[in-house]
């Protein structure tokens, strides 16, 4: 008989192995052979999002494409799975480009596995995810519940848009040459109170990589959702299924 830890190792690995969306990452197999655990997945030829965020390759159409696939995968994890799965560390490095540059989220739900009916008792005995991109569910004593991956979703994407690391301070007022640091989330919500929000004021958030060359509609949509996402009242925020539904209203635009 295996001992629990393999045993619980087993049949999480089995769960995620069924698990079967073109936005998330497909696993192969898996080894449990003493105290080693490997996971085997399928390879992914562009790498992940942290690798490409800078890249020419990823134009505008390219991004949109990347912010509803990677929506369509979390929601998927969160409300269509037999077992609900939180991922817990949403992050560039975590969504991985296959050659097409279509994204899967990777790296998820190895102990995150939980019983559909226990979702709003959720508990966990350590503080899960990567510094810039935790909700602040994490250190307030609140119940974590999917609205985590939520926020982390919205840092993601505001990144993705400005070129900006959360975990980076940006001058509040560049043009001035104030000396006051913000975040990257206050930075944006700034930007996007400004005057001329569908003129320059975008334009200032926009990634140099772009070179300008983006769908304007499409921006100033991403960057409300996202900031939609990354509200401190969790229940403020939307849901995946709600992030996919805002986006695809505006896939088409021209």
């Amino acid at each position: 008989m295996p001992q629990t830890g393999e045993a619980d190792f087993l049949a999480e690995a089995s769960t995620i192995g069924r698990v079967n969306h073109m936005n998330l990452i497909g696993m192969l197999g898996y080894c449990a052979e003493g105290k080693r655990r490997l996971l085997v997945y399928e390879f992914m030829e562009h790498g992940s999002l942290a690798q490409n965020l800078s890249s020419p390759e990823l134009h505008w159409e390219r991004r949109f494409d990347i912010a509803v696939g990677t929506a369509k995968g979390l929601a998927y994890l969160h409300e269509e799975c037999l077992e609900w799965v939180l991922h817990c560390d949403v992050k560039p490095q975590n969504i991985l480009l296959d050659s097409d540059y279509q994204p899967k989220v990777a790296d998820f739900g190895l102990s995150k596995l939980m019983d559909r009916g226990k979702v709003r008792n959720s508990n966990f005995s350590r503080i899960r995810g990567t510094r810039g991109y935790m909700a602040p569910d994490w250190v307030s004593n609140r119940p974590i519940t999917s609205k985590v991956d939520v926020y982390s979703y919205g840092i993601v994407m505001l990144e993705m848009v400005a070129g900006i690391s959360p975990t980076t301070s940006v001058d509040s007022l560049e043009s001035r040459g104030d000396a006051e640091q913000i975040q990257l989330v206050q930075w944006a919500r700034n930007k996007m109170k400004g005057p001329g929000r569908t003129g320059s004021r975008l334009e200032e958030m926009v990634h140099p990589a772009l070179r300008g060359d983006y769908n304007l509609k499409q921006m100033e949509v991403l960057i409300e959702v996202a900031l939609k996402c990354v509200e401190e009242d969790k229940n403020t925020r939307p849901t995946m299924s709600q992030v996919v539904e805002m986006l695809l209203r505006h896939e088409n635009d021209g």
